[in-house]
């Protein structure tokens, strides 16, 4: 995912559009759900030469696959985010840093010509993905003492007890009788 910023050179006002084919870096998503490793993403970027650096503008589609986070079927989520950074030249990073600009430890840089785009697209795609992905809105899931697909059967239940009041549930039973042993 890195791209040569040789097409726009350091003369602001010149631009270039890429579109380009990538496999997806390891752990590009959550735990939940993910591009899977070497996926396709589809991405089209504009480059452009401004005085600070290279200003970089796309957008990056693909598809995450996961699990449902209720039944825990297979899902998969079309990813389609946008991006823009300002990649700074070098030297130009340097003086900023000299004058006390605070943001500039924060800047992406633009190293030996070249624009490292994985850490752009992580911060575009992830924030993108569904917190807790479903199959589908009304997934009933799974039940929580047995793991019974609730699908299967909507009125699937258990007779839970607290376990504080089990003992009240002997009261309601035939009382034992005990024997006792005549000693004579």
């Amino acid at each position: 995912m890195v791209l040569d910023t040789k097409e726009v050179g350091r003369r602001p006002g010149s631009m270039a559009e890429l579109v380009r084919e990538v496999g997806a870096p390891a752990e590009f998503g959550t735990e939940v759900l993910r591009v899977a490793e070497g996926d396709t993403l589809d991405i089209d970027v504009r480059l452009e030469s401004v005085v600070e650096g290279v200003l970089v503008t796309g957008s990056v589609r693909g598809t995450a696959t996961g699990a449902c986070v209720r039944c825990l079927d297979p899902v998969s989520h079309d990813v389609d985010a946008r991006f823009q950074e300002l990649f700074a030249y070098a030297d130009r990073n340097a003086h900023h840093q000299e004058v006390g600009d605070e943001d500039a430890a924060e800047e992406y840089l633009i190293e030996d010509g070249l624009i490292d785009l994985e850490p752009v697209l992580r911060d575009a795609v992830v924030p993108a993905l569904p917190f807790q992905p479903v199959c589908r809105p009304d997934c009933p899931g799974l039940c929580s003492e047995c793991g019974m697909r609730l699908e299967e059967d909507p009125d699937h239940a258990h007779d839970v007890i607290d376990p504080r009041w089990a003992a009240l549930t002997d009261l309601g039973s035939e009382p034992t009788t005990t024997q006792t042993s005549d000693r004579t």
